[in-house]
């Protein structure tokens, strides 16, 4: 018989963010490991709403960036 898979919660995938630091971690490596994550849902999020660049463009943008 097939099990379904229930979908993971943003607080279990916080939860194994966090999990995933070593014992000695510091309150800033995790604050730093939070903000990653928040990082990744906000551009998850943003590509899900179409807001997102071709490759090309992204190229583009970054040769005014680059010396």
């Amino acid at each position: 018989m097939a099990t379904r898979h229930q979908p993971v919660t943003t607080k279990q995938q916080i939860f194994k963010a966090l999990d995933d630091l070593p014992e000695d971690t510091t309150v800033e490596e995790a604050m730093e490991r939070l903000y990653v994550f928040y990082k990744i849902q906000q551009g998850i999020a943003d590509a899900d709403a179409g807001r997102k660049v071709s490759q090309e463009e992204a190229r583009d943008r970054m040769k005014t960036w680059l010396p």
